[in-house]
């Protein structure tokens, strides 16, 4: 896949505050100093591989967050007794879990219980798209694991969606129509499958351009499950090309083309279309302040051994 001009591969630093929401940049500095490190070594392997992972973290890390908060619920395995978020629908196509796995374990052999899988994800999410080409940012920690994953409380913005129906989840997290669209720009290096937007090829939607509506159905009539990238450009890129693409009706979701259509976000699109260091900055504070959504801290949760199960209980404790 041909990257896009040189400005892809530098690297932005932003100077966030550090605290926020009770969380700390360098929370592990003293108790696990080589936490974010060992995330980041983790990361680098997977995204060698494959750098799709950068869009899986992504919406790992949304789609944590937007339910319960920032709590890693969303990596809760079902069992026989209980159910998890990870049977809902939306969640059934999360990847990255085995990348998560894998720097959890380094961290319990390096630190035992002391660092977080909601701070896992974090880290992750951001040392992916850092890898990708998109800003370096720091990010504060000292989030806590939940103690509740329940497939009924998923109730996410779905990519078929109005803008004004997205904003009002937005809106309901804390978060305002510039972060929303700002944070919507992770499609830059995402893709889906027809399923999610099969209602804009039958029938056609006026709105996409009529060459990406031929290539787009063709490929789907041959499978439902096929997948196409959201970015149809640089793909694997962090960068500010998906808004030009939506300015060229060649947006793959309905709420994405709707963001260049509605005269309430059109004007932010522009304007990250035409600066690509204005909306790498913009992405950097929204991840920061994504990421501080309803977050568990002190002695609330836990800090599980496991990322994929909650601890057991000690006998005698209720």
């Amino acid at each position: 896949m041909q990257m896009n001009s040189a400005v892809s591969f530098l690297i932005f630093f932003f100077v966030l505050p550090l605290v926020l929401a009770d969380l700390q940049v360098g929370f592990y500095d003293s108790t696990c100093p080589q936490a974010e490190s060992i995330v980041q070594q983790a990361v680098q392997t997977a995204f060698s591989n494959d750098p799709s992972i950068t869009a899986a973290f992504l919406r790992m890390h949304f789609h944590d967050c937007f339910v319960r908060g920032c709590d890693a619920s969303i990596l809760i395995d079902p069992t026989k007794n209980n159910s998890s978020e990870k049977v809902a629908g939306p969640n059934q196509t999360i990847r990255g879990n085995n990348v998560i796995d894998k720097a959890k374990k380094s961290l319990e052999a390096a630190c035992p219980l002391t660092v977080s899988c909601a701070d896992i994800i974090t880290l992750a999410t951001r040392d992916a798209v850092a890898l990708a080409g998109g800003p370096k940012y720091t990010v504060p920690t000292g989030r806590r694991d939940g103690l509740v994953s329940n497939p009924d409380d998923v109730n996410l913005p779905g990519p078929g969606i109005s803008v004004s129906v997205a904003l009002s989840s937005f809106t309901d997290k804390g978060l305002d129509i510039n972060e929303m669209v700002t944070l919507l720009g992770a499609h830059t290096v995402g893709f889906a499958h027809c399923f999610f937007f099969s209602d804009r090829l039958s029938p056609p939607d006026p709105s996409m351009d009529p060459t990406l509506f031929a290539k787009l159905n063709k490929t789907c009539a041959k499978k439902a499950s096929a997948t196409v990238f959201l970015d149809q450009s640089t793909a694997f890129t962090f960068d500010n090309e998906f808004y030009n693409q939506i300015l060229l009706k060649k947006g793959i979701l309905r709420i994405d083309q709707e963001l260049a259509l509605d005269n309430s976000t059109a004007g932010i699109v522009s304007g990250f279309a035409s600066n690509e260091i204005g909306f790498q900055d913009s992405f950097a504070k929204a991840m920061v302040k994504l990421g501080s959504i309803e977050v568990l801290v002190g002695n609330a949760g836990e800090i599980r051994k496991s990322c994929r199960a909650f601890n057991k209980k000690k006998k005698g404790v209720f």
